[in-house]
């Protein structure tokens, strides 16, 4: 050990109190103790070298196991080699050599005050030992310092009783060195690294788990640690990962030292205890946390943030580091309670014992023993860690595997044995080889039903992979690979999906399991673009479905749903599904038939009331389980088209709730897109943007969803103009596969584009989408209305004709499907484009066809009274048409559409209104004296209470309140509260009630 001493000056005060002691005659005994590494053998050497200062004769000797069978090893090493005493190891008289012994130590003693400095003296012989002791007993009248250093530290073994317990306190100096506080060991770190920063300077802290023998020798190696290129290293070194990173590797060299002084039981349960700590989650919660990362440490690019998470004193953060640490005061906390009938089946103490194959109570004392020490520190659920994952990779370092897997299964097994739960159970049999024993597969299989269920695909996936290592028969096998592969599919692993997925596929399994897992490759395989694959996995499937034509019939239903990825694809199955439904629609069965419906609405057949009839009827029939989510999305997205949005989202959902957590399935994602439509049909902006993280994505993509479509137009809407930009350019569209939802997303980065002023690179993206639209047979404008947004870029750039002609197609199209979103979009552009009366009575007609739908409209009503509100002040008439802007304006501030408000604005101010577009609604509207008011009968007040309070007339608060109720767009006085509560300012309160 190197360095300077640290907190060690109260020891040093006492030895050299004692050394003048023993200068004036009178000797004695300083006893040193302390735990491995806490510097013992420094503080005796700075002890020695300051009684040589002060003129003693200094006598050494130090203690080590190999001595402990020659008697008097220690006392002959102490008082020098001599021809007298070659007979003791020769089995002499003891007794008699321990007084001439004696002797000598008195002709030493007559020369001159010397002091005798024994380090280890817990190792020494015994004879020695008592020859120590019996000395003690005579040095207060000789001038002989006695100063001897002693281990002393809780092992699960108990150690032989300590040198002076026999002695008279009287006859002895004592002293304990505590570990190294926080503030010393970063002063340490800084002296060996001038330039660290606290964060790291923390992490060195933490990993000297306050013993300067552990800090010194990690502090070696980080210093000593040459260049991949040779050259001597400068600046502060990164903290390795692993013990294997360390060179020349003097901490885990030291580390072995402390496990080797404590012998075998108290290494086996360290060990065990740092192997356990691989499978117990990072969180709180011992059940439900994730699993940590593979690998011993489990810690691989995340050391610091798992050190971090406690501090020297159990204290989030480093706050200490700065200061004079010392010693931790034991408390309560520090304490590990032993076994009982009702501790918790997790029990840390249990656990341990019964993996090391020790006394839980001895356990529970060494657990205590190194949390006050330092080396362990309790997480936020109570376990004990050790200070910092390097200690823990030290302890692990060298220890055998089976030594490692049996620790675990052993957890394993005392965990079930006390009701742990399913998922203790289950870390630690991913950390042992194949059980061959019924429990082991249970527990895993119902680890993975818990991690599914709490939304853990990669935690439930590696469960899986452990459970397929047990014996297993072929059909149980095909179904775990199949489940496999589906989560290693949502934890983003598509080739190790597919790969098990294909593995499944040439194993036996009845044929609704094949079923399932020709689906769930079909899906893997065309979320990669592999969509002819896909299709191919799919026909073999089916061709092995001899006298199963309902299951026939669902393989054909994922076919057409997966064929979407793919032009050419989607053109040849939706040619085979008109064919057949012409001629037998029977064989399609109601999922293909459902199909064809949806591709009717596409392609402008059918009516959306002709649609609905059809859906539903469908789904009355009785249909194959397999095959009901395709029949239930397919009818979802029909509903949502023909604004059945309540009918649309109760399918949804219904289908949702029947998906198999742990299948791969295409309705998945297809339900999840129906569910954002519906929500952008309603204008919910706020659930369209709640759970998208990729508007602020900086990296280049080239996948866009449906999903990112309706997200960037939620951007657009509710005015976040510089996070929509960035949304649009976070994909590389020219590498982008073909698919629906590219077309989607293009629409969606032409309004983008529109609103930002780009009208040419709009009208662009709209052209585009219209052409790869058409080529899917997609002409309804009820998917993307293209054709009104060509008009709209066609008007601002001055083309008038080209516009009138694709809003005149696009309002015929949109009376085929004849919902009042679709023709009154169209009937709003055609009149903007006809302009004049004609056009007064186009925009009219789109306004009360949206205003009188049996749905909310929303935007499109908003946009339909914009244009309305422009051609009545093109034609003079102001006053109708602030009429018509007021009322856009009010419901774009509804409804959040926050460009559109301030069009609505601008088109006010440009016709010379006083009152611009404003909040006009909401709480932020109200006066003082409204607010007050209001505030009062929220909190229970009669108006004539209120009346009488504020000194008003009741007239005077009831009009307040009639004015309040329009302005909060409320009906009831029992709404007030929840209407008042969004944007109450601070500080602003109800006046108490007397």
């Amino acid at each position: 050990m190197t360095g300077p001493l640290r907190e060690r000056d109260d020891a040093r005060a006492l030895v050299a109190a004692e050394t003048e002691r023993a200068l004036a005659g009178t000797g004695g005994l300083v006893l040193l103790r302390g735990a491995t590494g806490t510097g013992r053998t420094a503080v005796l050497e700075h002890a020695a070298r300051h009684a040589a200062d002060r003129g003693l004769r200094v006598l050494r000797a130090r203690c080590s196991p190999e001595d402990t069978a020659v008697p008097l090893a220690t006392v002959r090493q102490l008082l020098g080699p001599n021809p007298e005493f070659t007979d003791i190891a020769h089995g002499g008289d003891a007794r008699g050599s321990a007084a001439r012994l004696w002797r000598l130590l008195r002709s030493y003693a007559d020369e001159g005050p010397l002091m005798m400095a024994v380090d280890d003296v817990h190792l020494a012989d015994d004879p020695s030992r008592r020859w120590l002791l019996e000395a003690a007993r005579r040095l207060d009248r000789l001038p002989v310092l006695l100063v001897v250093t002693e281990r002393s530290q809780y092992d699960v073994d108990p150690r032989p009783a300590g040198l002076t317990q026999t002695l008279s306190p009287s006859l002895v100096r004592t002293h304990t060195l505590a570990p190294l506080g926080d503030g010393a060991a970063a002063g340490l770190v800084r002296d060996a690294f001038p330039g660290a920063g606290p964060r790291w300077t923390a992490q060195c802290v933490r990993a000297g788990a306050g013993s300067p023998l552990l800090l010194h020798a990690l502090l070696d190696d980080l210093g000593g640690a040459p260049r991949p290129d040779g050259s001597a290293p400068d600046g502060v070194p990164p903290l390795p990962a692993t013990c294997a990173e360390l060179y020349p590797g003097s901490y885990p060299a030291a580390v072995a030292w402390w496990l080797n002084s404590a012998g075998t039981a108290t290494a086996d349960v360290a060990r065990c205890l740092a192997a356990l700590e691989q499978a117990w989650p990072k969180g709180p919660d011992g059940g439900r946390a994730g699993l940590p990362a593979e690998g011993d440490a489990g810690d691989r690019g995340g050391l610091c943030a798992s050190a971090d998470a406690v501090g020297r004193d159990g204290l989030p953060g480093s706050a200490d580091i700065g200061g004079r640490g010392g010693p931790r005061a034991v408390t309560d906390r520090d304490g590990w309670g032993g076994p009982r009938a009702e501790a918790d089946p997790g029990d840390p103490v249990v656990l341990l014992a019964e993996a090391a194959g020790a006394d839980p109570a001895r356990v529970a004392g060494w657990l205590a023993a190194m949390t006050r020490l330092g080396l362990l520190r309790r997480d936020a659920s109570g376990r004990p860690r050790y200070a910092h994952p390097l200690l823990r990779d030290a302890v692990l370092t060298g220890w055998p595997r089976p030594r490692r897997e049996a620790a675990h299964r052993a957890a394993a097994e005392a965990s079930l044995r006390r009701g742990g739960r399913v998922e203790a159970v289950a870390r630690h049999l991913l950390r042992t080889p194949a059980v061959t024993e019924p429990w082991a597969l249970r527990v895993l299989r119902d680890a993975v039903t818990v991690a599914v269920h709490d939304a853990r695909p990669a935690d439930a996936a590696a469960y899986l992979r452990r459970a397929l290592d047990e014996p297993l028969a072929d059909d149980l096998r095909q179904r775990l690979l199949t489940e496999l592969g589906s989560l290693e599919y949502a934890s983003a692993d598509a080739p190790a999906a597919i790969a098990r997925l294909a593995e499944a596929q040439h194993l036996p399994a009845d044929p609704r399991n094949r079923v399932r897992t020709a689906v769930a490759l079909g899906t893997a395989l065309a979320s990669r673009g592999e969509v002819r694959t896909a299709m191919e996995v799919l026909r073999r499937t089916e061709g092995r479905l001899s006298g199963h034509p309902g299951l026939t019939r669902t393989v054909q239903a994922a076919g057409a749903l997966l064929s979407d990825q793919d032009l050419a694809t989607r053109q040849e199955v939706y040619r085979w599904l008109c064919e057949t439904g012409e001629h037998a629609p029977e064989l399609l069965g109601t999922t293909g038939q459902a199909l064809l419906v949806r591709y009717g609405a596409t392609a402008g057949l059918i009516s959306a009331q002709e649609a609905m009839t059809r859906v539903r009827a469908l789904l009355a029939q009785p249909g194959d389980p397999l095959a009901e989510p395709f029949l239930l999305g397919t009818a979802a997205a029909v509903a949502q088209w023909a604004d059945e949005l309540d009918e649309a989202e109760r399918l949804v959902e219904r289908g949702l709730a029947g998906q198999h957590p742990a299948l791969l399935h295409p309705m998945q994602h297809a339900l999840l897109n129906t569910r954002a439509d519906i929500a952008a049909a309603r204008g919910d902006h706020a659930r369209l943007l709640a759970d998208d993280c990729r508007a602020d994505a900086g990296a280049p993509r080239t996948a866009p969803t449906n999903r990112d479509a309706h997200a960037l137009m939620a951007l657009v809407h509710t005015g976040r103009t510089e996070a929509a930009g960035r949304l649009a350019r976070a994909f590389d569209l020219r590498r982008a596969p073909e698919s629906w939802e590219l077309n989607r997303f293009l629409y969606a980065r032409g309004v983008q584009r529109a609103a930002a002023g780009d009208v040419v690179g709009a009208l662009h993206d709209f052209l585009e989408c219209g052409r790869r639209q058409a080529a899917r047979d997609v002409v309804s404008p009820v998917v993307t209305p293209w054709r009104t947004a060509v008009a709209e870029c066609r008007l601002a750039l001055g083309g008038g004709q080209d516009a009138l002609a694709l809003a005149a197609e696009e309002l015929r199209l949109a009376r085929v499907w004849n919902t009042p979103r679709t023709v009154g979009r169209a009937l709003r552009v055609l009149g903007s484009a006809t302009g004049g009366r004609r056009g007064v009575e186009l925009a009219e007609e789109a306004v009360r066809t949206l205003r009188d739908g049996p749905v909310d409209t929303g935007t499109e009503l908003i946009e339909a009274l914009l244009a309305q509100g422009r051609q009545l002040l093109a034609a003079g008439e102001r006053g109708r048409a602030r009429n018509r802007l007021r009322e856009a304006a009010d419901l774009a501030e509804r409804k959040g559409a926050v460009r559109l408000l301030a069009l609505a604005g601008q088109v006010l101010r440009d016709s010379g209104a006083r009152s611009p577009a404003t909040a006009g609604t909401g709480p932020g509207a109200l006066t003082g004296s409204e607010r007050r008011i209001a505030e009062l009968a929220a909190a229970g007040r009669t108006n004539t209470e209120i009346a009488d309070l504020l000194h008003l007339a009741r007239r005077t608060v009831e009009t307040h309140l009639t004015s309040t109720y329009r302005k909060l767009r409320i009906r009831r006085r029992t709404e007030l509260p929840a209407a008042l509560a969004p944007d109450r300012p601070h500080g602003t309160r109800p006046l108490p009630q007397d």
